[in-house]
C-alpha cells in the first residue's frame, strides 16, 4: 500500500469522466487500498480514483464507522433533501454549501465485482453523491449555493 498524491482543483483530470472499472483483479485492489490509505492520510471520508489520477469508477468511502468500497455505481433511487456544508480533499480548506438528497439508493459493484445495492440516509447520501459527481468531473463547488448563509438568516 501507498499514500498517492490528491489531485487538486486546476488540475484538468478533476473535470474528465471515468470509466467504468472491467477488471477486477490485484491491480484494482492496490488501487483501492493504496486509496483507503490516502484517505485517511488526509483525513477525508471520500475519495473517488480521479482524485488520485486514475480515471476509473471506484471509490472509498469511511462514512459513520463504514468502510466501503464502491466500484461502478448508479444512483438508482434519492429521496428527500438536505443542505449542508461540504469540503472536498481537492479543494483544500475550502467549504460550501451544497443541496444534495437526504437518502439515496445505489447500485454498484463491490472489489471482486459482485454487484450490491446500498441505501445511504444523511451523511452517508451526501457522501456517495459527493463521490459519484467526482466520477463525472463534478464538483461539489460546481453545485454549491452561494452565499447560502446569508440567505438562510433573512
Amino acid at each position: 500500500m501507498a499514500i498517492r498524491n490528491v489531485v487538486q482543483i486546476g488540475d484538468e483530470v478533476l473535470r474528465k469522466k471515468s470509466k467504468p472499472v472491467k477488471e477486477f483483479d490485484e491491480k484494482l485492489w492496490e488501487l483501492l487500498d493504496d486509496m483507503r490509505e490516502t484517505m485517511i492520510k488526509n483525513d477525508g471520508c471520500g475519495l473517488a480514483a480521479v482524485q488520485v489520477g486514475v480515471l476509473r469508477q471506484a471509490i472509498v468511502l469511511d462514512v459513520n464507522h463504514m468502510k466501503l468500497e464502491i466500484i461502478n455505481p448508479q444512483i438508482i433511487d434519492s429521496f428527500g433533501e438536505q443542505i449542508e456544508k461540504e469540503g472536498c480533499l481537492s479543494l483544500k480548506g475550502q467549504w460550501g454549501w451544497v443541496k444534495r438528497p437526504q437518502e439515496v439508493t445505489v447500485k454498484a459493484q463491490d472489489r471482486y465485482g459482485n454487484e450490491f445495492v446500498i441505501t445511504g440516509v444523511d451523511l452517508l447520501a451526501r457522501a456517495l453523491c459527493h463521490e459519484i459527481d467526482h466520477l463525472s468531473g463534478i464538483l461539489y463547488s460546481d453545485i454549491e449555493i452561494k452565499d447560502y448563509k446569508e440567505k438562510k438568516k433573512k
